[in-house]
């Protein structure tokens, strides 16, 4: 969020010998008084309108002029007037924004005295029409103390709906159009606000992949996954893989076979939509343990990290406290310094970026006995400044989640965000700006992300995120048995339910059942779990024969309405194919055999 930061300059106004001197004095001398407008236009400008009011606690001051530093960039049709007329901006720009200063008409002194003064501008940098949903983010409070109150409207048109939410969170009538926030409310943090039901985003990802070595080797490269917030669909895998399956952490892995010394570019397009709610994603009591781990850069087993466990214990309290502790270090991105992890960042907390704010999250609440883990993925940013990147040529970002036993699901929330925001409600409710492409909880180095596939001295452009509008879901399996034809009687007839993804989005989890008209059990039922687009699962299966079995069968599979079948013969040896023309070739050998030893005894004629 922006913040305005008010700088008031003052003339001290001396009686000596019926003449004047003016000095700058401290701008503690005067209240301020604080009533801002943003209204948000339908063709997403904001004209934003100071209302403010100085108010004199000195008999010797007046204020001759007024400063307002912001960080925007986009300032429009900017005027300004106080109670004697119109004023003249004088605007300045700077790498931090722009500094408007005004010079008053009036000269008010006196104790109590007031000036009032407008300033109104527009600005294309509060309100943004996003793809599927449209964001409001009005600065936040550079300094509290500077304001004896400050009040912020936010007007907004009714075609926009209902906020599907507002930070800080305020009562408001939808049909108003109108919401309203006091200082108690803003604290230091500004305002979020958002409309639309989720988000949809169209992705254009390239992985670089290289086999060094004299002999072929299989890798695999981590697709964006379908999550509890997020729905997925693959549109296409250049080349494609020879299987994509589903890791325990959910995440996607397509797995590649390298010839020697080959280099490859995995080419991936797709589109996600982003949900604002998390779906229902249980975790199972027995595998807490795996994400109470403690792993390379999340120290859990460390002192300091326990004893801040057990003083914090809720992630809300701890998500607090690294919101609170840490500070955002810009160089750190630009020098491409290595991964402190949390024990480093608690000891230098100075020095963080998101990485650190997550690993120090994921450290503490693990030590706490909360199953946590990390996130990496992109994040739609308009501000770098105010909501950071890690690797800013691929949009990337990183931040925590962790389980929540009560609600049943894992919970995203962004510690870096609340804190380069001044306090933005990132635990609570996230937005529509996060995408996840690995989820990281069994191991806090693997799967790598996209875009961090890249061969040396690679600095391209990898990861390419657009908004989109469509999302249509193709569906489609293919189901086949994979067996040999022929069974001995009395021998296991086993085989595998090989099931294909042909469509674009993860498959459901489904049941399938296998029957046999003689062989035992004559029916069976097996679960497919879900798969992810261009992958397969092998699932065995195995009936018992009889022995004297001389019969055709046909095993069959059940889907739905959907039937897929297999013939295969069971007889015994001495009418098998195989076996008769075996004994046939036996019989002839020992014929001539008997033949040719016969011959050896005729007589020896002349």
């Amino acid at each position: 969020m922006q913040n305005w930061i008010p700088k008031l300059k003052l003339l001290l106004l001396i009686f000596l010998i019926g003449l004047f001197s003016p000095q700058n004095v401290n701008a503690q001398t005067f209240a301020t008084d604080y009533n801002v407008t943003y209204q948000v236009l339908q063709n997403a400008k904001t004209l934003v309108t100071f209302d403010v009011t100085l108010t004199n606690e000195s008999e010797q001051y007046y204020a001759s002029s007024y400063s307002i530093q912001v960080s925007f960039a986009d300032l429009q049709n900017v005027r300004a007037s106080d109670s004697q007329g119109l004023l003249s901006p004088e605007i300045t720009k700077s790498a931090k924004g722009n500094t408007i200063k005004l010079i008053f008409n009036d000269k008010i002194t006196g104790i109590g005295n007031k000036l009032n003064f407008k300033l109104s501008f527009e600005t294309l940098e509060i309100a943004q029409n996003l793809g599927s949903v449209w964001e409001v983010n009005v600065p936040g409070l550079s300094n509290q103390n500077d304001y004896a109150s400050f009040n912020a409207t936010v007007l907004y048109p009714s075609s926009l709906g209902k906020p599907t939410f507002i930070k800080p969170n305020v009562s408001f009538q939808s049909s108003t159009g109108r919401l309203f926030f006091t200082k108690n409310n803003l604290g230091r943090s500004g305002i979020s606000i958002a409309f639309g039901e989720y988000q949809i985003y169209d992705f254009h990802l390239t992985y670089h992949l290289a086999n060094k070595n004299l002999f072929p080797v299989r890798t695999e490269i981590a697709l964006p996954p379908q999550t509890n917030y997020q729905d997925l669909l693959i549109d296409s895998v250049d080349p494609k893989p020879a299987n994509v399956k589903k890791d325990k952490d959910g995440n996607w892995l397509a797995q590649y076979n390298l010839p020697p010394s080959k280099n490859v570019d995995v080419k991936v397009t797709g589109r996600a939509k982003i949900y604002l709610t998390p779906r229902e994603e249980t975790l199972e009591s027995s595998d807490f343990p795996q994400y109470l781990k403690e792993k390379p850069y999340w120290q859990v087993g460390s002192a300091e990290i326990k004893k801040l466990a057990e003083e914090l214990k809720t992630p809300k309290n701890i998500y607090q406290y690294v919101v609170d502790s840490l500070t955002y270090d810009f160089s750190r991105v630009t020098n491409s310094l290595s991964r402190a992890g949390a024990l480093n960042v608690f000891k230098n907390p100075q020095s963080a970026v998101c990485l650190e704010f997550t690993d120090l999250f994921v450290a503490i609440a693990r030590a706490a006995g909360i199953p946590t883990r990390e996130v990496d993925g992109f994040a739609n940013t308009q501000n770098a400044v105010e909501r950071p990147l890690s690797l800013i040529k691929d949009v990337l970002h990183a931040w925590p989640e962790y389980y929540d036993s009560e609600k049943k699901t894992w919970v995203m929330i962004d510690p870096t965000w609340g804190n380069t925001t001044g306090g933005v409600d990132y635990f609570d409710v996230l937005d529509f700006d996060h995408f996840a492409f690995v989820k990281k909880g069994l191991d806090s180095d693997y799967p790598v992300p996209a875009g961090g596939y890249k061969l040396a001295k690679n600095e391209t452009k990898d990861v390419n995120v657009t908004f989109g509008d469509d999302f249509e879901i193709v569906e489609g399996k293919d189901v086949s048995i994979i067996m040999s034809d022929q069974f001995f009687p009395g021998s296991k007839v086993a085989g595998l339910v090989r099931v294909r993804n042909m469509g674009n989005s993860l498959s459901s989890k489904e049941e399938l059942k296998i029957e046999s008209s003689f062989l035992n059990p004559r029916e069976r039922k097996i679960v497919v779990s879900e798969i992810p687009p261009l992958g397969f699962i092998d699932i065995p299966f195995e009936f018992a024969t009889e022995f004297l079995t001389n019969k055709r069968e046909t095993i069959r599979i059940s889907s739905g309405r959907n039937e897929y079948t297999k013939s295969l013969l069971i007889s015994p040896f001495f009418i098998n194919k195989f076996t008769i023309g075996g004994g046939l070739s036996f019989v002839a050998i020992t014929v001539l055999s008997i033949f040719a030893a016969r011959g050896g005894r005729l007589p020896f004629r002349r």
